[in-house]
Parts: structure tokens; sequence; C-alpha cells
């Protein structure tokens, strides 16, 4: 149905400016931080976002402030989460996941692959992203926290692989004790 009545439209665009100049009101006070997708607890924040945002505009069962209290709680437990991962170790490490080593001086650890169910196709893809046509070329991939394969080809910078990965976490994956 293309066209169900004028009410209808109307309720439908009065609710998208108000909802939509509550939700940048919610992420003025709440801050960028909560709509970073720096790991995938942040990525379900802001799809849950956008379906309570959608939900609130076109649901005739949802009310305005329905939608308004739902953004604003969720706006909440974000800061919150991202507070907390910060003050304690222990909860950083329940929320967060440690970037993966997948490739190390052009020879891809299929153990880590396996584990993170990353295929040589998803490795050629990422460097070839990088501008590198060889995994030769490559001196590290790394699966970051937030999903994306990110290549480091010359270690050129001063910067060490244990810098990228943490020094523990490349010691595990090279099984050093």
């Amino acid at each position: 149905m293309l066209f169900d009545n004028w009410s209808s439209l109307l309720r439908a665009a009065l609710l998208a400016v108000l909802t939509y100049g509550w939700l940048v009101l919610m992420l003025r006070l709440y801050g960028k931080r909560t709509l970073a997708k720096l790991n995938a607890f942040d990525f379900i924040v802001t799809v849950a976002l956008g379906s309570i945002l959608a939900s609130t505009i076109l649901a005739k069962s949802t009310t305005w402030s329905q939608g308004a209290i739902a953004l604003a709680i969720l706006c909440s437990l974000q800061w919150l989460v991202a507070k907390a991962s910060l003050r304690w170790p222990w909860f950083f490490q329940l929320t967060r996941s440690t970037p993966r080593l997948l490739l190390i001086d052009g020879t891809p650890i299929d153990a880590a692959m396996n584990a993170e169910r990353i295929g040589l196709s998803d490795l050629r893809a990422a460097v070839r992203r990088h501008g590198s046509t060889a995994f030769k070329d490559v001196h590290a991939v790394v699966l970051e926290t937030d999903g994306t394969l990110s290549v480091i080809a010359q270690p050129g910078d001063g910067s060490t692989l244990c810098d990228v990965v943490g020094y523990g976490q490349y010691r595990k994956q090279q099984n050093e004790p």
C-alpha cells in the first residue's frame, strides 16, 4: 500500500522530527562514544538505537515517550558499560575482546584463523585493500576488536608487533611461555 491516510503521514513526520531531535540530544549528552563501533557491544548499541528510532517513528503501538525512554536508557547503559570498563579490568575483559594475530611475516596462523572463522580469502581481500598483492609483502594481519582486519606492511615506525596486539597476547599466540 502506498498511501493510507494523511493523519498517518503527519504522525510519522512529526514523530520523525521529535525522535530525531531527542536522539541528537542524547548523543550530545552522552558523547561520541555512544556511536563508536569499537567492539561488538558498541555495534549492538548502534543497531539497537536505529531500531528504536525506526520503531518509534513507524510503529503505531509505540508512543514517542516509550521510544524516548528506551533511547535514554540504552544511551545510559552504553555510558555505564564504557565507564565500568575503564574502572575495572575484569569488566573490560568481560565486555571486550582482544586483537588477534592472523598472519605473521607472510604466513597465515591457521589455528587463529579457524578460531575466528576467518578464511584465506578474507585475508587476501584485506591485503589487497592495503595495496599489497601477496602475503609475503605483509608483516602481519590483525583481527581488531571491532571485527576489521588491520594489515601491517612494515614495522618501520618503531612499533613492534607486541605493541599492536599486546605482549601477552603475542606470546600466547606464538606458544611462548
